[in-house]
C-alpha cells in the first residue's frame, strides 16, 4: 500500500467508526448529550417532534458507517452521508457551540468524495440520455452539447 491508498483506507474507516457509533447512540443512548443553547434545543426538539426525522437521520447513519467500514457502496454511502454533514456544519456553525470534529467530519467527506470522484463523474454531466437496455455495467450516453 502507497501512502495515498493508506489515507484513504485511514479516512473511511475513521468516517466508518464516527457515523456507526453516533449513528447507534441516536438509537442505545449510550453517550451523553451535552446542554443544548436554546436555538440548538428547539431545533433538535423540532426534529424529535416529527417523529421520523431522527430514526431516518440516525438510520442512514448506522447505514453508511457500516458500509464505509465494510469498504462496500462507498460512493453511495458518501452521497447518504452528503446532506447529513451539511447539516451538522451548519447546525455547529449557526445554533451551537463550533466542535472540531465537526471539520475533521467535513474535511473526511470531501476527501473521500474526491478519491471516489470517478464514481461521481457520471452523475455529474450536464445532460445524459436514459437507456432502458443499459445493463449496470454500462456507461450511460452522453448527449452531444
Amino acid at each position: 500500500m502507497n501512502g495515498k491508498s493508506i489515507s484513504i483506507t485511514g479516512t473511511r474507516i475513521v468516517l466508518g467508526l464516527v457515523f456507526f457509533v453516533f449513528g447507534l447512540n441516536g438509537f442505545l443512548h449510550f453517550l451523553p448529550q451535552p446542554p443544548l443553547p436554546a436555538a440548538a434545543g428547539a431545533f433538535m426538539g423540532g426534529l424529535a417532534g416529527a417523529g421520523y426525522m431522527f430514526p431516518l437521520i440516525k438510520g442512514t447513519e448506522v447505514l453508511a458507517g457500516v458500509l464505509l467500514l465494510s469498504n462496500r457502496f462507498v460512493p453511495l454511502a458518501l452521497t447518504l452521508l452528503a446532506p447529513v454533514v451539511v447539516n451538522i456544519v451548519l447546525f455547529h456553525t449557526m445554533l451551537a457551540p463550533p466542535n472540531p470534529v465537526t471539520a475533521l467530519v467535513l474535511l473526511g467527506e470531501v476527501f473521500l468524495a474526491w478519491s471516489y470522484r470517478s464514481a461521481f463523474a457520471p452523475m455529474l454531466r450536464a445532460k445524459v440520455a436514459p437507456d432502458a437496455t443499459a445493463t449496470p455495467t454500462q456507461a450511460p450516453v452522453v448527449l452531444a452539447q
